[in-house]
C-alpha cells in the first residue's frame, strides 16, 4: 500500500535514462504524481537502440548484471519479475592477446579457476582465492557505501561499517588494483585479465585501489546475463513499469531552468511550458544541473572539474561474415597496459593501439543481424572530450583497429563492411549531457573518489534530487539503478 495515498504531490524527472525511469517507478508506488522530462526523442539515454539497414545494435552499455535490481522494480509496481526474461551465460569473455593467445573465460567460478590454471599457468586455489576475496570486499565494503549515504554519520557508525574497519588491511584501499593483482597472479596475462575490470567503471588499473577487484564477483560470482530482447530490453521494461505506474514520459522537451523561492525548488521550465513541482528530481549530469538549470556556475565547476572517467569510440558495423571464434564479449588487449592508461589519463591522448573492446549480440539473439553475418559494436577506450582533434584522431584510430582486428580474425575487415557508424566523445555528450562524453562521470582513480561525488540529495534545495552516473554511487547500469534507490529512501525521510 503506498505511505502516500494522495496523489497531488507533483514530482518531475528531469531525464528518462535507467535513473530517471526508475526513480519515476519507485516514487510513482509511494503516491506521488510522477513526470519525467526527456530532451530527446528517445528514452533510456545510453541504454537505447536502432538500426542500420538489416543490422540491430544496442547503442550503449552492453554488459548485464544485477538483474535483481530490474526484477526489483517489478515487484515495487505490483508486476510478476517473471516477466522480465534473459539468461545467465556460460562464458564471461573472450580474450585475444597480442602474442596469439588466446583465452575463454568461463563464468562458473571453479571451471575459471582450472581453466586458467591450466592454460595460464596459475594454481586452481589462488583464483579461487582471489574470487573468495572478491565477493568478501563487495560484501564488506562495496554493499555498504553503494547502498548507503557517504554524508551520514550513520553510514559509518553501525555493524557493518564497523566490521569494514577490522578488515582494514584485507580491502586494499590504499593500493593500485595493478598492484594488488601482480602480487597474487604470476603470468601477466592473468594480471592484464584482472586489470580489466577497472574499466568498469572508466578508471585507471594503475591508479585506482584494489577495492575494485570486487568487480569480478559481479560475474562470477552473480553471475553475467544476456535480456532476450537484447540491452533495449531494459529501458523498454523500464518505460512499460513507469506508464503502468501512472508515470507521465514527456519526449522532446529539455529543460531550460529551474525556477527557485528560497531554498525550494519551486518548478521546471522547458522552451513551451512551465511545470510546477514538489519535488524536483534531476537524472542529468549535476555539473549541468547547477550551472545551466540553475545558474550556480560556481557550485557546478566543482563537480565539472572532478577528474573523468573515459569516453569511447564507438563503430557500429554490420559484417557479412561469421566468426566463429569470437562470443558475445571479446578482448583484443593492447601490445602495452600500462601505456594506454597513461595515453588516456595523464597525457588525455588517444593510445596508438588501445585495448578492443567487440561485443556482438548476434551471437545471443539470432535476429540481431542477416544469416551468416554479425552486428559488431567496436568499442575502444578514449578520453573525454576536451577539445582534442577528433576528425584526425577517429579516422586514426579506426584503421588501428580494423588493421588489428584483420590480423586476428584472419580476414580483411574492412571489405565485409556492409553498414557502419560512429559514436564518439563528442556526440555522447550532445547525445547524453554527460560532460566530455564521459561514460561513468567522475572517475575512481583516488582511493577517496566516492566520497568526491555529489549525494542523491541538494544540500542548497530541500526538494532537489539526484540520480545517475555523475552522483553517488557512479555510473553503469547497477550504480544508475541503485541511485534510483538511494533517492527514493531520502525522499521518504523527508516527506514522512
Amino acid at each position: 500500500m503506498s505511505i502516500y495515498p494522495q496523489k497531488h504531490k507533483k514530482v518531475i524527472v528531469i531525464g528518462a535514462g535507467v535513473s530517471g525511469l526508475a526513480t519515476g517507478i519507485r516514487l510513482a508506488s509511494q503516491g506521488f504524481d510522477v513526470t519525467i522530462l526527456e530532451a530527446n526523442d528517445y528514452p533510456g539515454g545510453k541504454l537505447s537502440e536502432f538500426r542500420l539497414g538489416n543490422y540491430r545494435f544496442d547503442a550503449g552499455p552492453s554488459l548485464f548484471t544485477m538483474p535483481q535490481l530490474v526484477e526489483d522494480l517489478y515487484r515495487i509496481a505490483g508486476k510478476k519479475p517473471e516477466s522480465f526474461r534473459y539468461k545467465k551465460l556460460e562464458e564471461v569473455c573472450r580474450y585475444f592477446f597480442p602474442d596469439r593467445t588466446r583465452f575463454t573465460a568461463p563464468a562458473n567460478p571453479e571451471q575459471l579457476a582450472r581453466t586458467i590454471a591450466s592454460e595460464l599457468g596459475e594454481t586452481p586455489e589462488t583464483v579461487s582465492r582471489y574470487l573468495t576475496r572478491s565477493r568478501f570486499k563487495y560484501e564488506t565494503i562495496g554493499s555498504l557505501f553503494l547502498e548507503r549515504c557517504l554524508r551520514k554519520l550513520s553510514t559509518f557508525f553501525n555493524h557493518r561499517a564497523f566490521r569494514a574497519y577490522l578488515n582494514l588491511g584485507k580491502l586494499g584501499l590504499f593500493r593500485s588494483l595493478n598492484s594488488y593483482n601482480k602480487s597474487i597472479f604470476q603470468n601477466p596475462k592473468t594480471v592484464q585479465i584482472f586489470n580489466r575490470y577497472a574499466t568498469y567503471n572508466g578508471s585507471d588499473p594503475y591508479q585506482t585501489s584494489a577495492v575494485m577487484s570486487m568487480i569480478p564477483h559481479l560475474e562470477f560470482g552473480i553471475g553475467a546475463f544476456f535480456p532476450e530482447e537484447g540491452m533495449i530490453q531494459i529501458t523498454g521494461s523500464l518505460v512499460n513499469l513507469a506508464k503502468e505506474s501512472g508515470v507521465e514520459l514527456i519526449l522532446n522537451s529539455p529543460v531550460r531552468k529551474l525556477e527557485t523561492n528560497g531554498n525550494r525548488i519551486t518548478g521546471v521550465r522547458t522552451e513551451s511550458r512551465f511545470y510546477e513541482a514538489d519535488l524536483v528530481v534531476s537524472a542529468i549530469d549535476v555539473s549541468q544541473t547547477y550551472s545551466k538549470l540553475l545558474g550556480m556556475k560556481g557550485q557546478g565547476d566543482v563537480y565539472l572539474n572532478l577528474p573523468k572517467s573515459t569516453s569511447a569510440i564507438i563503430w557500429y558495423l554490420g559484417i557479412s561474415k561469421a566468426t566463429p571464434e569470437t562470443g558475445l564479449h571479446n578482448i583484443f588487449f593492447s601490445h602495452d597496459y600500462r601505456k594506454e592508461f597513461e595515453d588516456l589519463f595523464q597525457r588525455k591522448a588517444m593510445p596508438s593501439d588501445p585495448t578492443i573492446y567487440l561485443n556482438i549480440s548476434s551471437k545471443e539473439r539470432k535476429g540481431d543481424a542477416p544469416d551468416n553475418s554479425e552486428n559488431w559494436f567496436v568499442m575502444v577506450n578514449a578520453p573525454a572530450n576536451e577539445g582534442q582533434d577528433w576528425d584526425r584522431i577517429i579516422p586514426e584510430t579506426r584503421a588501428n583497429v580494423l588493421k588489428r582486428l584483420s590480423e586476428e580474425l584472419g580476414f580483411d575487415v574492412e571489405s565485409a563492411i556492409e553498414e557502419e557508424t560512429v559514436l564518439e566523445p563528442r556526440t555522447l555528450e550532445s547525445r547524453t549531457g554527460s560532460v566530455g562524453g564521459a561514460l561513468y562521470g567522475s572517475n575512481s582513480n583516488s582511493p577517496f573518489a566516492a566520497f568526491l561525488r555529489h549525494a542523491n540529495y541538494s544540500s542548497a534545495f530541500r526538494n532537489l534530487f539526484f540520480c545517475g552516473g555523475s552522483v553517488h554511487p557512479g555510473g553503469g547500469i547497477p550504480l544508475a539503478l541503485q541511485s534510483a534507490a538511494l533517492v527514493s529512501e531520502y525522499v521518504k525521510e523527508k516527506h514522512e
